[in-house]
């Protein structure tokens, strides 16, 4: 990621969510559909593998590879449930895109199931294909707009009187709350953007945001996010009280990581976090100390980049 240019296909994979790309007229097999049956399911519908259901609750899935394995085992004709694969991974439609690519990279998959987050249903199949497809769409309805209304709007600190002025806000992050994961980042995009800053600046802010915001989830008790916005610079405080940071030198190593296997199991502890922020900011300094938290300093330079 080049810091002095986000692309808004970058961005979009933060702001987009599964549910806006996703599949959700999803072939289905159930438990007690037989494996012989499988075969005109897959070649019939051009898929290589699909969703176990019962009841609209998601049970297992099966591939053309667990296909190929019962016909190379010479087994005789049993029901889907007995080959399925039950330990499933999934991801929830209200997740943002960037969670489903972390999980197709790191777990090396073509599909994920798509759950409801309060009924545990099943709402839809995400494919790398559904992706391509949803941000192409995103990128064309974006282009559209823009030759629609070329005008940027005044921003805010063009129309204030003042000598010096800024703007402060405030993102309270509770660590362990993957449902409210992304919702600080979001919060600021929208204010940025109300504020009428440049949308390449608005990218750079949101995503060096967004993945602070993770880490404080993921690895900390919880913490907080403070933006402070000047004519000139965007600042980005990020406390917290969590274990801290033994070795800031190696935590900054791309693939170094820490993840425990819950955070690794969504699709993230790649090793990425820190290096995605330092990407998308002109500075970075870390403080930390161990067993109390580490503090994150931010700079990013209103360029006026579009």
């Amino acid at each position: 990621m080049n810091r002095n240019f986000v692309t808004r296909t970058q961005e979009l994979v933060y702001e987009l969510r599964v549910s806006d790309v996703m599949s959700e007229d999803v072939i289905t097999v159930t438990p007690e559909n037989l494996m012989s049956e499988l075969r005109y399911v897959l070649r019939d519908n051009r898929i290589s593998g699909v969703p176990v259901v019962s009841k609209g609750k998601l049970k297992g899935i099966i591939s053309m590879e667990d296909y190929i394995k019962w016909l190379c085992d010479n087994d005789t004709d049993c029901q889907i449930n007995d080959r399925m694969t039950k330990n499933i991974i999934t991801i929830f439609e209200d997740e943002p895109v960037i969670r489903a690519i972390n999980k197709f990279e790191h777990l090396g998959f073509g599909r994920l199931p798509v759950l409801k987050r309060e009924t545990g249903e099943i709402a839809g199949v995400i494919t790398k294909g559904d992706i391509i497809a949803g941000l192409l769409n995103k990128l064309d309805i974006d282009y559209r707009q823009s030759e629609m209304s070329m005008e940027r709007p005044d921003c805010i600190f063009d129309i204030i009187t003042a000598d010096k002025s800024k703007m402060i806000f405030e993102y309270k992050v509770e660590g362990g709350n993957i449902k409210k994961a992304g919702s600080s980042a979001s919060g600021l995009k929208a204010t940025l953007k109300k504020m009428g800053i440049f949308p390449q600046v608005i990218r750079r802010a949101a995503i060096a945001t967004y993945e602070a915001e993770m880490n404080l989830i993921f690895y900390t008790y919880g913490g907080l996010i403070m933006a402070t916005i000047e004519h000139d610079k965007i600042y980005l405080h990020i406390v917290d009280n969590g274990p801290g940071i033994a070795d800031i030198e190696q935590a900054m190593r791309p693939g170094f990581s820490t993840a425990p296997e819950w955070v690794r199991e969504l699709g993230f502890g790649a090793g990425m976090g820190l290096q995605n922020i330092k990407s998308c900011t002109d500075k970075m300094h870390i403080e930390s100390i161990p067993g109390k938290g580490t503090k994150l300093e931010l700079e990013i330079k209103m360029d006026g980049k579009k």
